[in-house]
Order: structure tokens, then sequence, then C-alpha cells
């Protein structure tokens, strides 16, 4: 793996809070990322994503290392399918004093049960929802309905429980499916198509006031939504 280095240096340029688990729109994308696609352990922190701004901007907000590599996977709902894509990994470690990233950084914000305890970014839903969308979700055009597909996957089914919660709080009206299980083990659930174009276009309104996002997903979305405006019009 060799170091990935910022493309563009404006995009880590964000107002990041002393504490990584008070209420803030970063620290909420952050989680978010950590909860869809990062590993955390005793004495460290992963987080995967395609996405090399977005790394930096998580590495900017908690500190760490992120390094570049590329890697083949299934798809979750068809694994006789499988794609090659760059992947960018911020890694946090203990520091001398036992300590991950910015003082109190020390595991993903959970209760003694082990529940996903993410109140306290409950005025930074629309961020919390991006980073968990960058972190296990997928946006596509469905070439036959001409619609655009959102939906989210993981092998955590009360984070997916969580996500439709966080979902149906948010204002923009988007009713969604019922959790399934996917061919790999794990399980889904997707917006209905008729409400993805609102609800994504909510989702990165104003996204550049805190830098919180991933360029390539947003260009995703909007060529979604090109996609399934040309399929109308024909």
């Amino acid at each position: 793996m060799t170091d990935a280095t910022a493309a563009d240096e404006d995009a880590v340029d964000i107002d990041v809070p002393p504490d990584p688990l008070v209420g803030h729109p970063t620290t909420a994308y952050f989680w978010g990322h950590v909860a869809g696609s990062g590993t955390v352990s005793e004495d460290s922190i992963e987080v995967v994503t395609n996405d090399e701004t977005s790394a930096q901007v998580l590495a900017a907000i908690a500190d760490g290392d992120v390094s570049h590599d590329t890697t083949s996977r299934e798809y979750a709902h068809d694994t006789s399918i499988t794609r090659t894509e760059d992947e960018y990994t911020l890694s946090i470690g203990a520091d001398e004093d036992g300590l991950l990233g910015r003082d109190s950084a020390r595991s993903l914000p959970v209760d003694g049960r082990g529940n996903y305890r993410l109140s306290a970014f409950s005025r930074s839903d629309r961020e919390l929802l991006r980073g968990l969308l960058e972190g296990c979700g997928t946006i596509c055009f469905k070439s036959k309905s001409g619609t655009v597909g959102i939906s989210f996957v993981h092998d955590d089914r009360e984070l997916l429980a969580l996500t439709q919660d966080l979902i149906a709080d948010c204002p923009v009206e988007a009713p969604m499916g019922d959790l399934s299980e996917t061919s790999s083990g794990g399980y889904w659930f997707g917006v209905d198509d008729a409400a993805a174009p609102a609800f994504g276009s909510w989702l990165y309104e104003d996204c550049e006031v805190t830098g919180c996002f991933a360029p390539s997903r947003r260009r995703k979305l909007e060529r979604s939504l090109e996609q399934a405006d040309a399929y109308d019009d024909q």
C-alpha cells in the first residue's frame, strides 16, 4: 500500500470540534462512516471508503493515516458478479497514552448492551445518514424501470434498523422496504424508488458547507438523477 494524498487541499479544510463524541456535523459524518464501513477494536479504528477526498476528510476529523489499495469484491445482491475499485483505509491507532485519535475517540459510541448510542448526533441527522450511506449504501440507476435506487447493506441488522428510524424521522418523506437477507448472509433495505430522488437530493443538499461528503458518491447520484430524467423524457 502507498500513502494517499489529498486531491484537493480545500476539501479537508473543515471545522473540527476538539471532542469527536460531541454532537457536530463533522463528528456525525465520521461516526456514520465508522458504523457503516468501520472496524473497531480496543486499540484501533479502521474506516474504509472508495473516495479519496472523503478519506482525507475523515482523517482530518479524527486524525489517522490513510492508505490506498485496490480490491475486488462480490456484489451483495449477486455474489456471481465482482467489481474492482479503489479503496482508501483510514487507520487510527492508540497514542502513547493509549488514546485513539483525538482524545476521547476510544470506540464506536454504544451503550452497555452493545446498542448504537448515536443520539448525540440527532441535530446532524443528515450528516449522520450521509456517512452511513457512504459507508454501507449504494446509489444506482435502474435501467429497466428508469428509476434511481438507494439501498443500505450491512451484516448488522440492528444498525440497519437504526438507519431506517433515522430516515423515517428525516424531513423528506421516504418510504422504505422491509429488512431482507442478502445472498451473502447480511441484510439490506431500499428506499422506495419514487422517494429516492427527493431523499438523495436532501441528503447532499448544502454538503459543501461542512465538506463532509464523498464527491464521487454525489456525482453518482447526480448522474443517476439525470439518467432518470432522460428516461422519463423518452
